[in-house]
């Protein structure tokens, strides 16, 4: 029997964390895990009226989402609560959070409301009164065209908790059941025991999928911006980094290099890490915000299609870079499909270590972020190795074809075999290249990926 933490009794209602558990004249009540966690903050903590940041920080530790999350959050305990004006739960402080207002008692956690009064079991199956009118209300405003977006999740929301397939059975074909559809199979996620809302089955199909895609691509707009940036820099530092590394590892092992030749080599490493990265960033965000259902399968093919397609800009952006700066012209690095191989490991990497961080962007910490970085930096790792001994041309073989332009240098990638016990560019030598080059890409592409942004960024 767990003890330790106490119980709390509100009105009706009782509340035990040791439990996970908030009952209701002795029966359960469902809540998703995130807003029992909420309720269980605001009510351990009622003295004081909570800041967002401070709730954000606690319930969602290990996501980024928007500020719209937590007011619709604070919606569903009101309407779980059954909040009315004369008999408030929740007090919300203009300006910075809210407080739980109603009065508590506590109590030693003893098990005493483990079973039902009636001896049931813990869930009422049946539905509550009134369920019928308060459906028929509900999905008349799901479908009003003239009400707001948050009237509409707040209309979903309420029809999964009295009853999914009986919504779903009457709204069928009626006018703007596409948009209804959308919203009911969005809010699902938020409702506990929320009934399964099929998206491309008739009646719902393509429409009420391409309403479903524009409702999470907003929400992605929002959410990507900075977390797109800071992936972006985080691949430019470490394609700098790559760059220079091996233009020092040739200056050692093949003679002097030219100022030149290093600032080439920190640039294009720079530039090409950093576009791929703006490109395999953005899909797998997008994917986060897009995908609630086989998440890891989304960041892998996102984050490819936004790798190919990096990939190929930034196949064009290096040689006007490098013709516009140095001169050269005619230098092959590489384009879409090393941008798509690599993109895709970044997405599976990413995705086998945030795979149930489903309510946002995954922005682990501490230990957990150190593994979503190693296990991103040896997908790419693995991945840009598959790719070096295939005939890829990654950074290696990119770098290799500049060096060869400049004829004042006794440098030359070649010289980089040695390290291997090579002579030239072998296959063991193509394999350590690209491996080490993707883990650095890996590793800054993921740190900027999991970076928590301020809050005012993700508004």
């Amino acid at each position: 029997m767990p003890h330790g933490r106490p119980r709390y009794r509100f009105a009706e209602f009782s509340l035990s964390p040791a439990r996970r558990s908030l009952r209701r004249g002795g029966r359960e009540v469902p809540l998703i895990p995130r807003y029992l966690d909420l309720l269980m903050l605001l009510v351990e903590r009622r003295s004081v009226a909570l800041h967002r940041q401070e709730i954000f920080d606690r319930v969602w530790a290990d996501v980024v989402v928007s500020d719209g999350a937590l007011s619709q959050a604070i919606r569903t305990l009101r309407r779980t609560l059954g909040e009315e004006g004369e008999r408030p739960f929740i007090r919300t402080v203009s300006r910075h959070g809210y407080q739980f207002v109603c009065p508590v008692v506590e109590e030693e956690d003893g098990g005493g409301d483990a079973v039902t009064a009636a001896g049931t079991g813990p869930a009422d199956p049946s539905p509550p009164a009134g369920a019928g009118d308060r459906l028929a209300a509900a999905l008349a405003r799901l479908l009003d065209p003239a009400l707001a977006e948050d009237a509409w999740r707040e209309a979903a929301e309420e029809l999964h908790a009295l009853d999914t397939a009986e919504a779903l059975r009457r709204l069928d074909r009626a006018p703007g059941h596409a948009r209804a559809w959308a919203y009911l199979r969005d809010s699902r996620w938020d409702v506990a025991g929320a009934g399964k809302v099929p998206i491309l089955a008739p009646p719902a199909g393509p429409a009420a999928w391409a309403a479903l895609a524009g409702l999470r691509l907003r929400r992605a707009l929002r959410l990507a911006g900075s977390r797109w940036f800071s992936a972006s820099v985080g691949g430019a530092i470490a394609g700098a980094v790559a760059g220079l590394l091996g233009g020092l590892a040739m200056s050692v092992l093949g003679g002097s290099a030219a100022p030149s030749l290093l600032a080439a080599l920190a640039v294009v490493g720079s530039t090409v890490a950093g576009l791929g990265a703006a490109g395999v960033g953005f899909g797998l965000a997008a994917a986060e915000a897009l995908v609630r259902s086989r998440r890891t399968l989304a960041l892998t093919v996102l984050g490819a299609a936004g790798g190919a397609l990096a990939g190929a800009v930034s196949r064009r952006a290096v040689a006007v870079l490098l013709e516009g700066l140095f001169g050269l012209d005619g230098i092959a690095t590489g384009g879409g499909f090393e941008g798509l191989v690599v993109g895709a490991a970044a997405g599976l990497g990413f995705g086998l270590t945030t795979g149930r961080m489903v309510d946002g962007l995954a922005a682990p910490r501490g230990r957990a972020r150190a593994g979503t970085i190693a296990a991103t930096a040896l997908a790419c790792a693995l991945g840009a190795a598959a790719l070096s001994l295939a005939g890829g041309r990654l950074g290696a073989a990119s770098l290799g074809a500049i060096v060869g332009t400049f004829p004042e240098t006794r440098v030359r990638l070649d010289s980089l075999g040695r390290l291997f016990g090579e002579e030239g560019l072998g296959l063991r030598t193509l394999a350590a290249l690209g491996f080490g080059e993707g883990l650095l890409f890996g590793a800054g592409l993921a740190a900027g990926l999991t970076r928590r942004p301020r809050r005012g960024d993700v508004g």
